[in-house]
């Protein structure tokens, strides 16, 4: 039974990591077509003094779901089982993570709590273990996507959020990307979210955390205008939306070039502002999606967000690590 039944149980927090502990890497969506861009990776995270573990089926291939769902969930359940391992950093996204949810471990991952990294179709796995087990997973880059190659300002999330207690105290957006306030406000909530289309796909379901006062963050890549409204609609007759404290929208990256496209999206996003019906804010720009300069979000973690025309702060209520 998913852990959101029972309101008395505390969030769960994951260890900081120091310098010579073991990181864990396991591929529970695609497998990457660019193996240098793993060796590349793996030799960035031992420059910084950390040891770096493989798991036995990383980056495999095989046509049938059924022995590729058995191959990754036996790769998650060892990493997570493994005394040495202190982290698990995925490969990349892509697709498959939600067929693995239904014979997860819970129990195997809330005994043994660590860092788990990964976003995009990473987004099921880290919804269904904060719904089981309460764990505060990191929605952040992976290892054949941003950390074989990573900007300063991915890498400073990425670092600062994994390593230092207080980091998430104060985050910044990226000066590039421009916060539109659709609703000002303030708001406090556990942050949930990720991908748009994964997050769809779990209501319905018991993978999906409740999203009642939650600050909500989503982001997508690859899809156009109509089918974010008729993702985001689907949102709102569930009447999920309406039981957030506010909404933060990423970066909608990839979408096909349609002229009057990003037109569209914008009037989408300001009709579910206002169709959602909550008092806390609403926003555009966060940097966070399948961006380069991406922010690293600690997924079921308790923040404050203050959204104004001019202003935007997001700030985590307590460490949402432990030291």
């Amino acid at each position: 039974m998913p852990r959101h039944f029972f309101a008395c149980m505390k969030t769960l927090l994951p260890k900081a990591l120091r310098k010579g502990d073991t990181i864990g890497l396991i591929s529970p969506s695609s497998h990457s077509a660019f193996p240098e861009r793993i060796a590349r990776a793996i030799l960035y995270l031992e420059e910084r003094s950390f040891k770096v573990k493989p798991s036995t089926y990383l980056n495999c291939i095989d046509v049938n779901p059924a022995i590729a769902d058995q191959q990754k969930l036996s790769d998650l359940h060892a990493m997570f089982e493994d005394t040495e391992v202190d982290a698990v950093i995925c490969l990349r996204g892509g697709a498959g993570a939600t067929r693995l949810l239904k014979n997860i471990d819970y129990a195997l991952i809330e005994a043994n709590p660590k860092i788990l990294i990964g976003y995009s179709d990473i987004t099921a796995l880290s919804l269904a273990i904060l719904a089981y087990t309460g764990l505060v997973s990191f929605s952040g880059p992976m290892i054949a996507t941003e950390l074989y190659e990573p900007t300063p300002y991915t890498e400073e999330h990425f670092w600062g959020m994994l390593t230092d207690p207080r980091y998430a105290l104060s985050l910044k957006n990226h000066s590039q990307h421009r916060v539109t306030c659709l609703k000002p406000g303030d708001a406090s909530g556990n942050l949930i979210g990720g991908n748009l289309s994964v997050l769809c796909s779990l209501i319905g379901t018991p993978y999906l955390p409740i999203l009642d006062d939650a600050i909500l963050f989503l982001e997508d890549v690859n899809e156009p205008a109509y089918r974010i409204d008729r993702m985001l609609s689907h949102l709102l007759n569930a009447g999920l939306l309406s039981r957030c404290r506010a909404i933060l929208f990423g970066q909608f990256t990839g979408t096909p070039e349609k002229a009057g496209e990003d037109t569209r999206l914008e009037h989408i996003f300001d009709y579910y502002a206002t169709q959602a019906h909550i008092e806390g804010p609403v926003m555009t720009g966060l940097s966070y999606g399948h961006i380069a300069d991406l922010m690293t979000l600690p997924l079921g973690a308790p923040f404050q967000v203050t959204v104004r025309p001019r202003y935007f702060s997001l700030e985590a209520r307590y460490p949402v690590i432990h030291a």
